[in-house]
């Protein structure tokens, strides 16, 4: 079957180690099951996994990607949750100690077929596209996690989104907009704050610009950059949700303004498969759905990559079959 793959890694040229091509049929352990693919989408975990990171020389080659939507072998329309938990974990499959995601141990969804558990597929609802649903397991599952598990934002109260563009950034906006929550966003980038607009960000400011008041959370992906900026723009008891640190991992933590305001920093990674079976239907009540920067043939999956590690992307970047 045609794949696309990491068969090296390269931390400065990504790229460089992505190949296109014939792979094997998925393997099809017990209680997994085959899913026909007929979407999925990048995410920045794919360019990482070309970096070397989260993968081992020994797991090479590796088929990439952890979104898709596609058919499974009895003819339904399904989504693939792509955390990979314990068969016999109870509960929250994000605080699985043995947690992975397809990609990593297992062969990811960048193919014409992929192996997933039975359990990690969602009936896929039929107004809501392939295209569309490929969006949501990764980045838009991230953002409903941050917001309305983690943050539990309610409506009339103000979102900081700090950056804008990626996956993540837009699904927060859009989300955060859409359940009735007053969206402020930052950017480097004027063009990309100023098209946030459209999904609903109430005002948008330059990175690091003094706000017109304090808020009640900040969804944080960019990391040292905005970090500070993050903690001084939180109302007292207010809540800083990290999910990403595109910009770096380390910065000044001032615990000083965290104990003396009462602020909560929570982290947040992926999301469970009840999480991803709430999103599909706030999308499908709503009519929320997710930006699409461009679709690509499979086949040119170069592209789409190439893309996002340029940061000329607004929205996702999914790949047909």
């Amino acid at each position: 079957m045609f794949a696309v793959y990491a068969e090296s890694f390269d931390a400065d040229e990504p790229l460089n180690a992505l190949a296109t091509g014939e792979r094997p049929e998925p393997e099809v352990p017990d209680g997994w099951t085959v899913v026909d693919v007929k979407a999925a989408s990048l995410n920045h975990h794919d360019v990482w996994s070309l970096r070397g990171v989260g993968l081992k020389e020994e797991q090479l080659p590796m088929i990439l990607g952890g979104d898709a939507a596609g058919i499974d072998q009895d003819g339904n329309e399904v989504v693939v949750h792509s955390v990979i938990s314990d068969p016999f974990w109870m509960g929250d499959e994000t605080l699985d100690p043995g947690r992975s995601l397809l990609s990593e141990r297992y062969p990811g969804t960048f193919a014409e077929r992929v192996a997933v558990p039975r359990r990690n597929l969602l009936p896929k609802p039929a107004g809501i596209s392939f295209t569309d649903a490929a969006c949501l397991p990764t980045a838009w599952l991230t953002a409903y996690r941050m917001l309305f598990t983690q943050a539990q934002v309610a409506p009339g109260q103000t979102v900081l989104v700090q950056g804008a563009g990626g996956g993540v950034a837009t699904a927060l906006i859009t989300l955060a907009a859409a359940a009735g929550v007053q969206v402020w966003v930052t950017s480097r980038d004027p063009d990309k704050a100023e098209r946030t607009r459209s999904l609903g960000a109430a005002d948008v400011f330059e990175t690091g610009a003094r706000l017109p008041g304090r808020v009640d959370a900040v969804m944080e992906t960019v990391g040292a950059a905005t970090w500070k900026h993050s903690l001084r723009s939180l109302r007292p008891g207010g809540v800083v949700v990290a999910s990403g640190a595109t910009s770096g991992w380390a910065a000044e933590t001032e615990l000083n303004r965290v104990f003396f305001l009462q602020l909560r920093i929570l982290g947040s990674t992926m999301g469970t498969r009840e999480e991803l079976r709430r999103l599909l239907a706030f999308c499908e009540h709503t009519g929320v759905r997710p930006v699409v920067d461009r679709t690509l043939p499979l086949a040119e999956a170069r592209d789409g990559f190439a893309a996002m590690t340029e940061g000329d992307v607004f929205g996702k970047i999914v790949l047909m079959l």
